[in-house]
């Protein structure tokens, strides 16, 4: 199909719930893409975290070539060894615990707030953060702190309460005897890139071990490395009692993942929950590919590494353009609020080859892949400087 071609058969076919960019792209390797014309981007923001080892990782697309031509499906009435292993090592990874394995960001969070009800036995409000996004479904709709997403869609479902990021004393003032969890975001990424304090998340852990709540950790966009460690939570010296991952979990395959601590984890019995491609054979061979490729290629430490290098540069672009007013974040996941409207500086990038993101009209995500070479991030601030320069005049 060319591209005019295309275009038009999304207009005619594929309902427009996205802001689509006219770009269409054929092949990904590693932090490169190549669109219908040959043209190579450099991908700053591979699919809002999903692409934590770049576009068609070789240990993930090993793990799916060994599988493919095997078994695909498998009910989950059954068993198959991939899904225990994967299990087995995301609770080596974390906490001590059991899984639950769902497709999505939206549908790992529903398990949580269903598993928080369940253990609330008749308490079943959530503590939630103003910005916050916790998915599209109804229940993690009115989980997400931000009131843009929820128009259109009333009634939604009760049962959750948005408080001030950041605030003890707004925390302390919403808990009531309903109260049973309280979920967060330990960076809110489509909120901005806010970072949680580190006596704020200290405060929340204590205060629900003191009135037996459950502290929730969504970490569908910080997980599997994306702040420096494994799991963001790890910077705080705490441990939540529900964790929920996806995006980058299955290397580019669609996985998400809850993990409930040991004293919680069989509240939800047979039939009380189920997902029906939940940790499939050939997603759960990707997402051991993953953890392969994070054990042996050093991602971490380069994530750390190239992490202070993006945000040092950054800052002395902050330094060099007034228009910048902040640069904030962890590791790889950084956000630079501009004075400006952030899509012109968006499409300009995207002009010269560089795929960037701007949350909250004037928040640019710089979120690439955790093995992003110290040469691509030269390459991708000699865009950003030169966008920025003229976007300033």
């Amino acid at each position: 199909m060319k591209a005019e071609e295309i275009f038009q058969t999304y207009k005619d076919n594929i309902m427009p719930t996205y802001n689509k960019v006219p770009l269409i792209f054929v092949k990904g390797k590693g932090s490169k893409l190549w669109d219908i014309n040959s043209k190579e981007y450099l991908d700053f923001f591979p699919g809002w975290g999903v692409g934590n080892l770049g576009h068609c990782p070789p240990k993930v697309m090993q793990g799916i070539r060994d599988q493919v031509g095997k078994l695909i499906f498998i009910p989950n009435n059954y068993y198959h060894p991939f899904q225990a292993k994967l299990a087995k090592e995301l609770i080596y990874h974390s906490f001590p615990g059991k899984v639950f394995f769902a497709n999505s960001g939206a549908e790992a969070n529903e398990g949580a707030i269903k598993l928080a009800r369940k253990f609330g036995q008749g308490r079943y409000e959530i503590i939630t953060f103003e910005n916050a996004f916790h998915g599209r479904t109804l229940a993690a709709l009115a989980a997400t702190g931000q009131k843009k997403y929820q128009e259109g869609f009333q009634p939604i479902p009760d049962g959750f309460k948005q408080v001030k990021f950041n605030d003890i004393a707004a925390v302390t003032q919403a808990i009531s005897d309903k109260t049973v969890a309280i979920m967060l975001e330990l960076v809110q990424g489509e909120g901005g890139i806010n970072v949680a304090s580190k006596d704020f998340v200290l405060f929340l852990r204590k205060i629900c071990a003191e009135k037996k709540l459950l502290l929730i950790i969504d970490e569908v966009q910080t997980g599997i490395g994306r702040t420096g460690k494994m799991f963001c939570y790890q910077h705080y010296g705490i441990a939540p009692d529900i964790m929920t991952l996806a995006k980058s979990l299955g290397g580019g395959l669609p996985i998400s993942a809850m993990i409930a601590k040991k004293e919680i984890s069989d509240i939800l019995s047979p039939g009380m929950h189920a997902s029906t491609f939940g940790g499939g054979p050939v997603i759960c061979k990707a997402a051991l590919g993953v953890f392969r490729a994070m054990d042996k290629e050093n991602i971490l430490i380069n994530c750390k590494n190239m992490g202070s290098y993006l945000k040092d540069q950054l800052d002395i672009l902050k330094n060099k353009y007034p228009v910048i007013k902040e640069v904030r974040g962890m590791g790889l996941m950084l956000g630079v609020e501009l004075a400006i409207e952030g899509k012109q500086v968006v499409d300009k990038c995207i002009e010269r080859g560089l795929l960037i993101n701007c949350t909250h009209e004037k928040v640019l995500r710089l979120m690439p892949a955790l093995n992003i070479s110290k040469s691509q991030i030269d390459k991708a601030l000699r865009i950003l400087s030169s966008v920025l320069e003229e976007c300033a005049k």
